[in-house]
């Protein structure tokens, strides 16, 4: 089976506590206005073997303090979603899920009604909503505690304040980042202007009402 990846990286530590392995799906069908990641978006590229990403994983997961999946949009590759959380859930590290799906529509799939997720975040991102809460892009998200290990990982951390850090990688001329940054990319590109430095980006386009 294959699954469309984006990328996957160690460590993570701005998507949770301690150093976690990334996983980012490739693949979005739900496309929020103003998405930061709107390069995950298109299906049928970027992908790989199951086993192939289950090699990378076993490289990290005995030293990784968790893990954090995101995209995209994981629940658009439920299947191989599944196979994946499954393989993970034997070590006994925190998983959090991002999902831009509403709680609702999601909340009889089986990695919640399994508890194969630790941590869920769910609801569409909107660029119109305050952005106060750590882990969150936007306010109206959701966080939902699906297991004692989730509490236990998740709930002292959320109650601290938001650094709004990022994790940054260059390769090459792409920078890349990992995070959730106050105000999005396009605050980020036009900062960069005054450095004389010309960012391109993949945040998507917020239409003027």
């Amino acid at each position: 089976m294959e699954i469309g990846i984006s990328r996957v990286h160690y460590p993570v530590t701005t998507l949770g506590p301690g150093n976690r392995i990334g996983i980012w799906l490739q693949g979005c069908s739900i496309h929020c206005e103003g998405c930061i990641s709107m390069d995950t978006w298109q299906f049928n590229v970027n992908k790989v073997s199951l086993d192939e990403l289950k090699k990378v994983l076993n490289l990290w997961l005995p030293q990784c303090d968790g893990i954090t999946i995101s995209g995209g949009e994981p629940f658009d590759q439920e299947a191989q979603l599944i196979e994946v959380l499954n393989f993970l859930k034997p070590y006994s590290k925190s998983i959090l899920l991002y999902s831009g799906y509403s709680f609702s529509h999601i909340e009889n799939k089986q990695p919640i009604q399994n508890r194969l997720i630790d941590v869920l975040i769910s609801e569409p991102y909107d660029h119109t909503k305050s952005q106060t809460k750590r882990l969150l892009g936007s306010d109206n998200q959701k966080i939902h505690f699906l297991t004692t290990l989730g509490e236990r990982d998740f709930r002292a951390y959320l109650e601290q304040p938001s650094t709004k850090k990022l994790d940054v990688q260059i390769v090459g001329d792409t920078v890349w980042m990992a995070g959730i940054p106050l105000n999005g990319m396009k605050e980020i590109a036009e900062a960069s202007k005054r450095d004389k430095v010309t960012i391109s980006h993949s945040q998507a386009t917020i239409k003027n009402n």
